[in-house]
C-alpha cells in the first residue's frame, strides 16, 4: 500500500481541507493498492495562491537567469532519475502499462525534457532588439505567462505532465499540477522529487481531484494559463471557460488517426514499428492509428499480418518482462471498449482476432487485441476515439481515396504511412490534414512541435513552440536620441 496524507502545496506537505480519499487499484489485479487525499476547492485556492506568490516575488523563480533556473531544473531531472524505477512501477500497477514501455516513457522521458527546455531557455536569448522603421528601436522580450493549471490525464501521466512542466517551469512559470484520479500515486513522487531537487516553494504545486476540482481550478481567477490533455469532450468545456475569461490555453485532446498502408509496403519487415504506432499501451494513447487503411488489391494479406501479429501479442501482467499487452485502466474504460466492439459487430464489420477477454485471466481489466474487416469509415468504430486495443482495417482504391478517407475524421492529430519509397511516404504525408504524421514509424520527438488540429486540439507541446506556449510577448519601443 502507498498511502499520502498530504497534498504538495508552497513547498511543503499540508493537510487536505477535507478527510475525503481517492482509492487507486491496480489494473491487472483490482486490488486496492494505495491511496490520497482527495481535494476540495479551498486545496485548489491555497495551491494557487501559493503559486502565485512564487510567480509576484520580486526575486522569484520568474525572475532569475535562466540558466540559475536551468541548475535547479537539472537537479530535479537527477531526483526524477533515482526514482525512475518506482516511477515506472507505480504507473504500470495503476494504469496497466507494460512495464517495458513504462521504463522508457515514464522513467525515462521526463528527465529528458527538463534537460532539453532548460538548455532552451538558458542557451538561447529571450529577448531581441529589433530596429524600426519609424526611426526607433524595439526590444522584443519574451515572458513567462504566469501561474499555470496544468491538467493531465491517465494513460500517460508522467510523460505529458512533463510535456507541461518541463517547458512552464524552464520559461519562469510556476504550476498547479492536478493528476488524473486512476494515476496519482506517481504524480505524488514527482513533488518528492521536485522538494529534494529545491525547486523554491510555490513553484509547484500537486493537488489531486476528479473532474469537478479541474473544472474549478480551469475557472480560477489566479491562474494565466490552462494546458490539458484529456478527452474531447472536456476539452470543449475547458476552451468555453477559457475563451470567456480570454485565458490562453493548450489543448490536447482526442484522435482516430489513420495508418496508411501503400500497396508497395512491406508490414512484415516493419511489423514492430507498426505495433508501436497502432496498439501501443494497450491501446491507450491518443495518437495511435486506430484506422488502418489498406489498399484493395491487397487488403486480405494485410488483414492476415495486422490479424497474425494481434494473435501474437502477449497479454497479461504489465509487470512482467515479457508482457506486449496488459489490462485497462478500469472497469469503466474496459466496459466502454467492450461496448465499441460490440457496436462494430452490430454494423457489420468482422472480426479477424480479439472480441472478447483473454483465457486464465479472471482479475484484472483486460480486452483482447481485436481486428475488425469490412469496415466502412462511417462505422462508429472508425469515427469515435475507443482508446483500447482495437482496430478497423477499412479498405481503398487508390491514393486519392486513401487520402480522403483519412481526412473523413473530426480528429487529426497523428498518423502513418507505410511504404518503401520514402519520398511517396512525404507526398501523401503531406496532404493529410494531420498535426502530426509519421512515415514507417511514428515518434513525439522533443524537438518538434506535438498537437492537433480540428476536434484533436488547440496549440502544440514540444519544441521550441511548446515553450512559446508558455511565454507572453512584450514590446519597449526605445525612442532614438534626439
Amino acid at each position: 500500500m502507498i498511502d499520502y496524507d498530504s497534498f504538495y502545496i508552497g513547498g511543503d506537505w499540508r493537510t487536505p481541507a477535507t478527510a475525503t480519499r481517492i482509492e487507486v487499484r491496480s489494473a491487472a489485479t483490482e486490488e486496492l493498492v494505495g491511496s490520497v487525499p482527495e481535494g476540495a476547492e479551498r486545496d485548489v485556492d491555497d495551491a494557487v495562491a501559493a503559486a502565485r506568490r512564487a510567480f509576484d516575488d520580486p526575486q522569484g523563480w520568474a525572475r532569475w537567469d535562466p540558466a540559475r533556473r536551468a541548475e535547479v531544473l537539472e537537479r530535479f531531472a537527477q531526483a526524477l532519475e533515482s526514482r525512475a524505477a518506482e516511477t515506472a512501477r507505480r504507473v504500470t500497477v495503476q494504469n496497466g502499462m507494460p512495464i517495458t514501455l513504462s521504463r522508457n516513457f515514464e522513467g525515462g522521458f521526463p528527465p529528458v525534457l527538463l534537460r532539453y527546455f532548460a538548455g532552451m531557455v538558458s542557451e538561447n536569448p529571450q529577448e531581441e532588439s529589433r530596429p524600426g522603421m519609424l526611426g526607433g528601436t524595439s526590444l522584443v522580450i519574451r515572458e513567462p505567462i504566469g501561474v499555470v493549471a496544468a491538467i493531465v490525464p491517465w494513460n500517460v501521466p508522467q510523460a505529458i505532465t512533463f510535456l507541461k512542466l518541463a517547458p512552464a517551469l524552464a520559461a519562469g512559470c510556476t504550476v498547479v499540477l492536478k493528476p488524473a484520479p486512476e494515476t496519482v500515486l506517481d504524480a505524488f513522487l514527482t513533488a518528492e522529487a521536485a522538494r529534494e531537487a529545491g525547486l523554491p516553494e510555490g513553484v509547484l504545486n500537486v493537488v489531486a481531484g476528479g473532474r469537478e476540482l479541474g473544472a474549478y481550478l480551469v475557472a480560477h481567477p489566479g491562474v494565466d494559463k490552462v494546458s490539458f490533455t484529456g478527452s474531447t469532450g472536456a476539452g470543449r468545456a475547458i476552451a468555453e471557460t477559457c475563451g470567456r475569461l480570454l485565458r490562453p490555453v493548450t489543448l490536447e485532446l482526442g484522435g482516430k488517426s489513420a495508418a496508411i498502408v501503400l500497396d508497395d509496403a512491406d508490414l512484415a519487415s516493419t511489423i514492430e514499428s507498426f505495433f508501436a504506432a497502432t496498439l501501443l499501451n494497450n491501446g491507450q494513447i491518443c495518437w495511435l492509428g486506430t484506422r488502418v487503411l489498406a489498399p484493395q488489391a491487397r487488403y486480405q494479406e494485410v488483414v492476415d499480418t495486422i490479424s497474425d501479429l494481434a494473435r501474437s501479442l502477449a497479454i497479461g501482467d504489465p509487470l512482467a518482462e515479457s508482457t506486449q499487452v496488459g489490462p485497462l485502466v478500469s472497469a469503466r474504460q474496459r466496459d466502454r471498449v467492450e461496448g465499441y466492439i460490440a457496436k462494430g459487430k452490430a454494423e457489420g464489420a468482422r472480426i479477424t482476432v480479439g472480441g472478447g477477454r483473454p483465457d486464465g485471466l479472471d482479475h484484472g481489466w483486460f480486452v483482447q487485441p481485436t481486428v475488425f474487416a469490412d469496415v466502412d469509415n462511417k462505422y462508429t468504430i472508425a469515427q469515435e476515439e475507443i482508446f483500447g486495443p482495437v482496430l478497423s482495417v477499412i479498405p481503398y482504391t487508390d491514393e486519392d481515396q486513401a487520402v480522403a478517407i483519412a481526412n473523413d475524421s473530426d480528429y487529426g492529430l497523428g498518423g502513418s504511412v507505410w511504404t518503401r519509397d520514402g519520398e511517396r511516404g512525404e507526398a501523401v504525408a503531406r496532404r493529410v490534414a494531420s498535426g502530426t504524421i509519421g512515415i514507417n514509424a511514428y515518434a513525439n520527438d522533443p524537438t518538434a512541435p506535438f498537437g492537433g488540429i480540428k476536434a484533436s486540439g488547440i496549440g502544440r507541446e514540444l519544441g521550441p513552440e511548446g515553450l512559446h506556449g508558455y511565454q507572453q510577448l512584450k514590446t519597449i519601443y526605445l525612442d532614438p536620441p534626439s
